[in-house]
């Protein structure tokens, strides 16, 4: 096993929390069902119901704060293996 750190603010954690115990879930379960449910779809599990416009400009923003504090991957399998996850 490894583990993933995931930075996210405050109000959106404890939102996710929230709905997450309504139906079973802690967050650390949610994210494992997510990850498989990734590699099961080749992609993400549902489609952003917000503008491809406003999601590039929040994968951009979080892409360059990767390259600031972590490591680049270039496959899944490197991100797998990879213990600083």
């Amino acid at each position: 096993m490894t583990t993933v750190n995931v930075r996210i603010d405050e109000k959106t954690k404890a939102r996710a929390t929230k709905v997450l115990s309504h139906i079973g879930l802690d967050m650390s379960s949610a994210v494992k069902v997510f990850l498989s449910q990734v590699i099961i779809e080749g992609g993400l599990p549902f489609k952003p119901k917000r503008s491809s416009k406003e999601i590039r400009a929040q994968w951009d923003k979080d892409i360059e704060e990767a390259v600031k504090t972590r490591n680049i991957f270039t496959s899944v399998d490197d991100i797998l293996n990879d213990q600083t996850v």
